[in-house]
């Protein structure tokens, strides 16, 4: 499930990245409340990005970076040994 939810994340994210750019507006000159169609495009694509990328925060956030078996816990609960970085500092 992970896999495959991983894999519909990537095509998500090429899809985002492919049509941030409209090649299809290329050459057109309309303007719409005195900015050319191109603009509102980059402003609607930019908020529709960043709602896509909330969402990805929201359900999967760390897909592909976790081991499988991760419960998402990052409390710290590993014991540190000598010469380890404790939680939230450098080894000294």
């Amino acid at each position: 499930m992970r896999r495959t939810e991983a894999g519909g994340w990537i095509v998500v994210g090429l899809v985002l990245a492919g049509l941030a750019i409209p090649w299809f507006l290329w050459g057109s000159a309309t303007v719409v409340a005195g900015l050319p169609v191109w603009l509102w495009w980059h402003v609607g694509w930019m908020g529709f990005a960043s709602l896509v990328f909330w969402l990805f925060t929201r359900r999967a956030w760390g897909i592909g970076i976790e081991p499988a078996g991760s419960d998402g816990d990052s409390s710290g609960s590993r014991e540190v040994g000598p010469g380890e970085a404790g939680p939230g500092g450098d080894a000294p």
